[in-house]
């Protein structure tokens, strides 16, 4: 990306502070996971990952380790086009579920960066890092995982592009340009 991607600007706000603002109208309360000071005075409540180094893997599990609610409602800061429908639904799907994690499935496979997890995941997802695992996945092994399927979030989507993620400058610029054309999340 050529920077750091949870600092680029979108609607006049890092991505960072879009995403925590969004997942607190949801959810309440938000934290982030990174060093403090890369997020200094952004006003943020922010901690240290457990696991630098050790991918969103890592940041799941510090989430869990340091989060006082049940459910947790975790999300990437890359993920420009998810809205507030669709995070209420999720997390309303969480409250009702028997299982560990609630995880929307697209073509691709699992969405585990917007998704809930319950605090009883964090040891399981702990042993998984300290055995080697980064896949976000993998580490789920032994988790009773609900799955999502596509024609259940895809009525909060008509744009196919709710999962869609921001790795390129390309996907940064298409990102702003669609944006500016679309209403506030």
């Amino acid at each position: 990306m050529g920077s750091d991607k949870a600092l680029l600007r979108l609607n006049g706000a890092p991505l960072v502070v879009s995403a925590a603002r969004l997942v607190e109208s949801v959810a309440g309360e938000v934290t982030a996971v990174g060093a403090p000071e890369r997020f200094s005075g952004l006003g943020l409540a922010v901690i240290p990952d457990d696991f630098p180094g050790a991918g969103p893997l890592g940041g799941i599990a510090t989430a869990l380790r340091a989060a006082r609610a049940a459910w947790n409602l975790i999300v990437a800061c890359d993920l420009p086009y998810l809205t507030k429908a669709w995070l209420e639904h999720l997390a309303g799907r969480a409250r009702a579920s028997k299982g560990d994690a609630v995880l929307p499935m697209n073509v691709r496979g699992a969405e585990p960066l917007c998704a809930v997890y319950h605090k009883r995941c964090e040891p399981i997802i702990r042993a998984a890092i300290e055995r080697g695992i980064r896949k976000v996945t993998d580490g789920l092994a032994g988790l009773r995982v609900e799955e999502i399927e596509p024609a259940e979030w895809k009525a909060f989507d008509s744009d196919g592009l709710l999962f869609k993620n921001m790795n390129s400058p390309a996907d940064y610029e298409e990102a702003k340009a669609r944006l500016e054309r679309r209403s506030p999340r």
